[in-house]
């Protein structure tokens, strides 16, 4: 492991959030969502750069601080979350070595702690193998028919709710990626196509605080995370 990268997919509408503002904009604990997420990233010594994909159409992104600072880069982002991992992906890989990582990151998940961010960094390198942070189920899971009659209780002892970061070797999810989204074309997450790919994919517990923004109560619970935690920033 080289150098380690990060890609930051925000081409996105937010629309099961919904409003005039796509979330990675909305403002939380004194700023917009999306800076808090970069700077989140930045405080970590091993991350060289930022790559984020954004929606070329969308002056917004003028509004994060974190955009102009010298170790991020911006691209156009796709139509979907997958596309614009693979626009960051593509233009790391100008430069990028053999031996370089790339950890993508939820623009919406604004509350990555250090020391979750480090836990999964140090799996990677001890196994040499990509990583995930995720998180055990803890409800009682229940399968149902399409009459919406429970047909089972399904074991929640291995399942696990994926979180971002997912850190991989930056060629071999570049490649996994790209033949996934070829030939099954949905793609929820990287694990998804490394798994497809036949890759090994590790999981690296992370914190219950580490939610996506996905409808309207997330905004306030993030918003009270953050501003706990630090001061808001300006």
């Amino acid at each position: 492991m080289k150098s380690i990268w990060a890609v930051v997919p925000a081409a996105g509408s937010g629309r099961r959030l919904g409003g005039e503002i796509p979330k990675q904009y909305r403002e939380i604990a004194g700023a917009p969502l999306m800076e808090h997420t970069l700077q989140a990233l930045l405080a970590s010594p091993d991350v060289r750069g930022i790559v984020v994909a954004l929606d070329p159409s969308d002056r917004r992104a003028d509004a994060i601080n974190s955009l102009a600072d010298v170790r991020v880069q911006t691209v156009a982002g796709g139509a979907e979350r997958a596309h614009s991992v693979l626009a960051g992906l593509d233009l790391l890989a100008e430069d990028a070595s053999d031996e370089d990582w790339v950890l993508v990151h939820d623009a919406a998940r604004p509350c990555l702690p250090l020391k979750s961010l480090t836990a999964l960094i140090d799996c990677a390198r001890a196994e040499g193998e990509g990583a995930i942070l995720a998180a055990p189920v803890s409800d009682t899971l229940k399968q149902v028919d399409d009459s919406a009659k429970v047909t089972r209780t399904v074991d929640r002892s291995v399942l696990w709710r994926a979180q971002t970061p997912q850190l991989f070797p930056l060629i071999k999810l570049r490649r996994a990626l790209r033949q996934c989204l070829e030939e099954i074309g949905d793609v929820t997450d990287e694990a998804m196509a490394m798994e497809w790919a036949g890759e090994t994919v590790h999981v690296v517990e992370g914190p219950p605080s580490n939610i996506k923004v996905t409808v309207e109560a997330d905004l306030a619970y993030v918003d009270m995370m953050l501003r706990a935690e630090r001061e808001p920033l300006t």
